[in-house]
């Protein structure tokens, strides 16, 4: 008997997460592995929300709640935007949700139909070319480089021919941390509002910047969708804990994809979330010591020949290009793994034309650990 298999599962793997198995696996036969390839920072649940939580477990109230959120973090989401942006986003507006990876879902699926196509940047974020597709959707890869700073142009989206229904802008990005300056985003909104095009705006690096911050697309009434998350700068990386911001439109098809979908967010991460807005000293520590890290990859990294990298305005990544060793970055990655135990990502994770020229390092971690890293690939490239 032969059963039918669904297509839609018949996408690449994440391969960072196929690095850290891999990684975990050695660990577990008792070789030591420094781990730079996943996006993850190394501190937890910020301390000022530690014990309000604490209170609330076996708390019989901790059942589901409505599919948008709670209004307390919606409210604390609100007031971030005016106090961090200066600009005004209703709290009806905000849907808190399963991580930003639910809210990639519950935008694309709001936003598009099965056969539109939606532009992406080359290299870029690898899950949001795999759930469009498997959602039957058509991710257009735009290639960018150097020469654009690694994000998308006007001029860029000119050229893809053939009409697009939506495209994803990512800044700060992953993998390369370039943040889009705030003239350029303008420019690629405006292009967009005048060709119909709805911007899927993944913000959820914002937060961590190393000189100019990044613009948001939040506004009131605005098309554009928002994907947020606690993440990255709130360190919430386990409490699966994201949030939406959606224009009028799609406001009732979000909440009823939700509610089908997911029924509502953790409950506990949803309390968790609204006391991290009071621990901001603590996170914005935590973004100088990714400062720091990343100053000693730039200034590590050129002694083992690796000179040549993306400006990582923002994030903690850094993303190299490393084709004067390999035309292989997934077998650069797993012999520098096995022989240094140095765990970073191949570029082909997030670039599939060009990505075998490239490498990704994540500096989330703690900063005695991206030294030693420093030491041990400088050993390894040049022994």
């Amino acid at each position: 008997m032969t059963l039918k298999v669904s297509t839609r599962g018949k996408i690449p793997p994440f391969i960072v997460m196929e690095v850290m198995k891999r990684s975990n696996t050695l660990e577990a036969s008792g070789r030591e592995v420094i781990h730079l390839e996943v996006g993850q920072p190394s501190t937890g649940l910020p301390s000022g929300a530690i014990e309000p939580v604490q209170k609330l477990m076996g708390d019989a109230s901790l059942g589901y709640t409505i599919a948008n959120g709670i209004p307390e973090l919606r409210e604390r989401i609100s007031n971030h935007y005016k106090v961090r942006y200066g600009v005004s986003v209703d709290a009806d507006s905000i849907f808190i949700t399963t991580g930003s990876s639910a809210g990639f879902q519950l935008a694309f699926l709001s936003a598009f139909d099965p056969g539109d196509r939606v532009a992406l940047a080359s290299p870029g974020y690898p899950a949001y070319r795999h759930i469009l597709t498997s959602l039957g959707l058509e991710p257009v890869l735009v290639q960018v480089g150097s020469d654009s700073r690694f994000q998308p142009t006007v001029s860029l989206l000119e050229r893809l021919g053939s009409p697009i229904e939506g495209l994803i802008l990512a800044s700060p990005s992953n993998p390369t941390g370039t943040i889009l300056p705030k003239n350029e985003f303008e420019k690629i909104i405006e292009y967009c509002r005048a060709k119909s095009i709805r911007i899927i705006s993944d913000e959820i690096y914002h937060g961590i910047s190393y000189g100019e911050e990044a613009a948001t697309a939040a506004s009131g009434g605005a098309p554009e969708i928002v994907v947020n998350s606690f993440s990255k700068y709130f360190s919430m990386t386990g409490w699966r804990i994201g949030w939406l911001v959606v224009p009028p439109e799609l406001a009732r098809s979000v909440e009823c994809l939700a509610q089908n979908h997911y029924i509502s967010p953790p409950t506990i991460s949803q309390w968790a979330a609204a006391h991290v807005f009071d621990c901001l000293d603590e996170l914005n520590a935590n973004v100088a010591r990714y400062g720091i890290n990343r100053d000693i990859l730039l200034k590590g990294l050129p002694g083992a020949g690796i000179d040549d990298m993306a400006p990582s305005d923002g994030a903690f990544y850094l993303y190299a290009n490393v084709s004067k060793f390999t035309n292989d970055s997934v077998e650069y990655c797993n012999k520098l793994l096995d022989q240094a135990g140095v765990a970073i990502t191949p570029g082909v994770d997030f670039d599939p034309v060009n990505g075998n020229h490239f490498i990704r390092i994540s500096f989330a971690g703690s900063t005695a650990s991206i030294t030693e890293a420093v030491r041990k690939i400088v050993d390894w490239q040049l022994p």
